[in-house]
């Protein structure tokens, strides 16, 4: 198990929100944040809103590096339209969102693994880098020696959570097809996100 799935559920009591809506975060538990000073209340500035906008953004992705979250967000900016909506786009495009979104694996972070471990194909390639960026009518498929592993299995039958409309899942042949880039509004977030406080952060 890897030190960001160990650490997963102190992002949820450090925003004091379930963040991926299981039933066994700690937030249904314990009503404040991690740590000795998990109790203290402060009231935050602006630059400690977008912060913690960023954070939450990064951490319900599995908690992605740094560097490659600026890249998102450079080329959030770089491109027409609203930044705010690119970005989201952008992430959900990541091969470990959909196949998370498809409910081929039970969480972020085991999707992560599930793509590294090499248990995926992409329009009939197996591809193993979980940040690779899927385009509209990209077929995602699980390989066959994994279509029978009880994560998959029971993650696809799980009713903790729906398959968004953009997605379209076939669990008796475990594909999936990224129908459309979502914007924020499409996306089936259990907590409020705002991209927009993001980019001011990084604008700044």
């Amino acid at each position: 198990m890897t030190k960001r799935a160990e650490s997963k559920y102190k992002i949820n009591r450090r925003f004091q929100k379930n963040m991926w809506g299981r039933p066994k975060s700690p937030v249904n538990k314990k009503e404040y944040g991690p740590g000795q000073h998990g109790q203290r209340r402060k009231k935050p500035t602006d630059f400690g809103t977008q912060l913690a906008a960023k954070q939450m953004l990064k951490g319900y992705y599995g908690n992605i590096g740094e560097r490659q979250f600026r890249n998102l967000y450079q080329e959030a900016v770089r491109r027409r339209g609203s930044n705010s909506d690119i970005l989201i786009g952008l992430l959900e495009r990541r091969l470990e969102t959909v196949v998370y979104r498809a409910k081929f694996v039970p969480t972020v972070f085991a999707s992560r693994q599930f793509v590294n471990h090499g248990h995926v194909n992409v329009n009939g390639k197996r591809v193993n880098i979980g940040s690779y960026q899927l385009k509209e009518g990209d077929m995602v498929e699980v390989r066959d020696k994994a279509k029978k592993m009880g994560m998959v299995l029971e993650a696809a039958q799980s009713t903790e959570r729906e398959v968004p409309e953009y997605i379209e899942v076939n669990h008796d042949k475990m594909t999936a097809k990224l129908v459309r880039v979502p914007v924020l509004t499409d996306v089936p977030y259990p907590v409020q996100m705002e991209p927009h406080l993001v980019i001011e952060f990084y604008s700044r």
